[in-house]
Parts: structure tokens; sequence; C-alpha cells
């Protein structure tokens, strides 16, 4: 059984990395946790935010695996609190993001208990390319030819 793709136009070549990413994002958890934000600072300039209250920089770990950003939060619970009330979520998280073709992340910081992830797309020239036409020579798709003497002779191979 086939499966219907968006990109299965013969007009989108080399776009099956979108599909993957589309897969990707549908796949990914539905979980609010940790709360975050995405900014566009400029042009060239995207900011993700988490709330991450409670975790250190030894806790947190940011990473990029073929173009998504894996943001990854562990922190060991203290054994010795007793909590009469517990509503700062500590829990272990990851939080996805696929990334577009030349977004790089620029760095991250974490302050007053919010995780900032930069993002930054270079800008580039527009490129035009000119491709060199090639004349070919058609080939010959037949073996030798055999040229027929009229008035009964017998035929004899033409040289080429």
């Amino acid at each position: 059984m086939s499966r219907l793709s968006l990109f299965n136009s013969p007009f989108l070549l080399g776009f099956e990395h979108f599909e993957q990413a589309l897969e990707r994002i549908s796949k990914a958890s539905a979980d609010g946790y940790p709360p975050y934000n995405v900014a566009q600072i400029n042009e060239q300039r995207l900011r993700i935010t988490l709330a991450v209250a409670g975790f250190a920089t030894t806790d947190l770990q940011v990473q990029v695996r073929d173009n998504q950003l894996v943001i990854a939060g562990k922190r060991e619970d203290s054994t010795e609190a007793v909590y009469l009330h517990r509503g700062i979520a500590t829990r272990q998280f990851q939080r996805n993001f696929v990334l577009a073709d030349g977004i790089e992340v620029a760095g991250a910081a974490l302050e007053n208990g919010l995780l900032h992830v930069d993002l930054e797309r270079p800008q580039s020239a527009p490129q035009v390319r000119s491709i060199a036409i090639e004349t070919r020579e058609p080939t010959s798709a037949t073996g030798p030819t055999i040229d027929v003497v009229p008035g009964g002779s017998t035929p004899r191979k033409a040289s080429r």
C-alpha cells in the first residue's frame, strides 16, 4: 500500500527531508513542560526561551542532531527534603525543534531560571549559476549495415 505524500509532485525534487521533518514534528510530544517562547529578534536571529526554574547548567544539555535542536534537562531530586506542597516541577524533559537548512545555534545562556538558545541564519548572497549545454552526436543503435547490389549479385558488408 502506498502512502500519500505532500511532496510527490514531479516539480518538487529533493524535498524528501521536508517530509521527514513533518513526520518528526507530528510525532513530537504534546507535553507542555517546560513552557517556552520563540521570538524573532531580527530577520536573521531567533531566540528560544525555556522556563527551567530549579535547573543548573550541569542539569541541562543542548545539542543539534540531524537538523534538530534537542534541549534536555535532568535533575536529581534531593531525598532529604520533605515537601508539604511541591509546585515547582523539576522533572526530566526533552524538547525538540526542527531547524531549517542554514540555521545555526549561536549560543545558549541560563539567566534567572530561563534558558535562552539563540539561533541565526547567516545571510547569503543570492546565487545564479549558468549551466553549459553540451552538444552530443547521436549514436547509432544498429549494427553494421549490409549493402544489397541490384541484379542478384552477392551482398557485401559496407565499410565505415
